[in-house]
């Protein structure tokens, strides 16, 4: 018999269901040849720095840095029992093999090893790596198991980044409380996004709003304006020197641009439109894709690629039809599948996307916050595939006594995306986030429009923006060394309350 084991319970039912091990037993899933248990999340974690040595049950400056040479690891809080079962399953003489199937990344292989090493199970082990629960997608996949010991650099990533974590947290946090003589939590992520935030309130605080000034003409039909001047004087000169005299137009200059439709998402790109759009926060995000992940109705949540494989190129039009009919944003869509089509730019998982059991699911029956992140999913799928939106942009430049003025026109030619995107929007009952139309008059070289009105228009400079999810995701932590999505999920969910408390007035 083989044992299979999975991150957590949902997914070892799901799993047991296709595998048809649908007796249970205690604490496991047995039939047709397989036994499928279970662990809840991390069964095994490193221990506290006074198991190495009881003295450092005390924070003493003198006994800094602590760094272990065998590093030790404990049973996590409460999940004893658990552990025993599934080390009582895997010296069972009637288990051959082991099939691992935690969740298909770095940290779902740490957990399966631990467990397994501290079990001290040496029966050979395969890997399930899925990125859709779907049953035939389970199905699949265990036709074709490989070898765990193809995955043992993603244990060494997680296992080292996890001794880092202890070696920066334990260390650091005890240096700066003893010099300080208070509890200071330090942390190798945690630490450098807080003197990021530090920093942005540091310039909000000492910025000082300065004025600044633009003349604006009157040409009748459009408005020119001129560059930003800091000197109200000089914008008074300027505009006394084209009030009531003419103007005329040196240069016009016709575009058509194409704004290309966005890729699928990430699980970071996810997090920031449902953080922009619909307020959630990174975790929350996180949550819900999961829980339609482990209801069969998205892909595997946590993936760095917008992109699907080469061999999923033919299921596109079908499923983008599937999802017209479960969610009407628009119906005929045209569908480029090669738009969202490279292996090349996969690494472990492909880009999130809907599944093909969206068609028979009941989506009456969702949380609210799971149906708005599956709408913001399909919208996307459906942006992504769909044509590019095309625009005419005039942009014009004017003469008035040595001055010089722009003015500037946008009209769209062509929707494309933009109409899903749209539709979208509008059934939340929000504005389109792409700037409104401006449309100018057909000019022509050597124009002249004659008295024209002049007038001072004053504005303020604005101060930087205050930190949100959404801007930190744009861009704010690939500053940070070894960026990737657990960087901004330790600043905004440890950091939560403490950077309420650090700026409350």
């Amino acid at each position: 018999m083989e044992l299979v084991i999975a991150e957590k319970l949902s997914v070892a039912q799901s799993i047991a269901k296709v595998l048809g091990a649908t007796s249970r037993e205690g604490g496991c899933l047995v039939g047709n040849g397989y036994i499928v248990s279970w662990c809840f999340g991390h069964l095994v974690e490193l221990a506290s720095a006074d198991a190495y040595d009881p003295r450092y049950a005390k924070w003493v400056l003198n006994d800094l840095p602590i760094i272990p040479k065998n590093w030790q690891y404990v049973v996590s809080a409460n999940k004893g029992k658990q552990l025993k079962i599934l080390s009582g399953l895997m010296s069972d003489k009637r288990v051959d093999g082991l099939v691992c199937a935690t969740d298909a990344g770095r940290e779902g292989e740490l957990i399966f090893r631990l467990v397994v090493q501290h079990c001290g199970c040496r029966k050979p082990v395969e890997r399930l790596w899925i990125s859709s629960m779907e049953d035939s997608a389970i199905k699949a996949e265990f036709q074709q198991l490989k070898d765990d010991a193809e995955y043992a650099r993603l244990y060494d990533a997680a296992l080292c980044r996890a001794r880092a974590d202890w070696i920066v947290g334990i260390n650091a946090t005890r240096l700066f409380s003893v010099l300080y003589h208070t509890t200071l939590n330090v942390g190798r992520v945690q630490s450098p996004t807080f003197a990021m935030l530090v920093q942005r309130e540091a310039e909000i605080a000492a910025f000082r709003k300065m004025p600044f000034y633009t003349v604006e003409l009157d040409c009748g039909n459009f408005t020119a304006s001129g560059e930003r001047i800091a000197d109200k004087k000089n914008s008074e000169e300027n505009r006394m020197a084209c009030d009531g005299t003419t103007v005329t137009v040196k240069s016009v200059i016709r575009q058509e641009k194409s704004a290309q439709p966005p890729k699928l998402y990430d699980l970071t790109t996810l997090q920031r439109d449902a953080n922009r759009i619909l307020g959630y926060t990174a975790q929350q995000t996180l949550d819900y894709t999961q829980s339609l992940y482990e209801k069969k109705l998205v892909t595997y949540p946590r993936t760095d690629s917008k992109y699907l494989t080469d061999d999923m190129r033919d299921a596109v039009p079908e499923l983008v039809k599937t999802v017209c009919i479960a969610f009407p944003f628009k119906e005929n869509l045209p569908v480029h599948a090669e738009r969202i089509i490279d292996s090349g730019k996969v690494s472990d998982h492909h880009a999130i996307i809907l599944t093909r059991t969206l068609a028979g699911a009941g989506l009456s029956g969702l949380p609210i916050g799971e149906t708005s992140i599956l709408n913001l999913i399909a919208a996307r799928l459906l942006c992504a595939v769909s044509d590019p939106c095309v625009t005419a942009e005039t942009t014009v430049t004017l003469d008035c006594n040595g001055h010089a003025f722009t003015a500037k026109g946008k009209t769209v030619t062509a929707l494309g995306w933009r109409e899903t995107e749209r539709l979208f929007l509008a059934a939340l009952k929000r504005k389109p986030e792409d700037k409104p139309e401006t449309t100018l008059p057909e000019l022509s070289e050597g124009q002249t429009f004659e008295n024209v009105g002049a007038a001072v228009k004053e504005g303020f400079t604005s101060p930087p923006k205050h930190f949100t999810e959404d801007i930190c995701y744009k861009g704010r932590f690939k500053k940070l060394p070894k960026y990737n999505n657990a960087a901004a999920h330790l600043w905004w969910m440890k950091a939560g309350s403490r950077r309420k408390e650090m700026f409350r007035p």
